[in-house]
């Protein structure tokens, strides 16, 4: 999924500030941080862990325009 986020970008289909962009990069990383953790990798679940934190705080930034309101 980070790939496909990835390559989407340097394609020039989807920006690194776009909803889908940081989903994508959301999900994978999580999935990724989860696996690091069975295996225990600590290096990976650090790498993978932080990658999750900064997608979701770029997420975050698309709550407020998601009011339905």
């Amino acid at each position: 999924m980070i790939l496909v986020a990835f390559a989407l970008s340097q394609a020039g289909k989807l920006g690194r500030k776009d909803l889908s962009y940081n989903a994508l990069n959301l999900v994978g990383s999580s999935i990724l941080a989860v696996i690091a953790v069975l295996e225990k990798q600590a290096g990976f679940l650090l790498l993978e862990g932080s990658w999750a934190v900064l997608s979701f705080y770029a997420l975050a930034k698309f709550w407020p325009r998601l009011d339905p309101k």
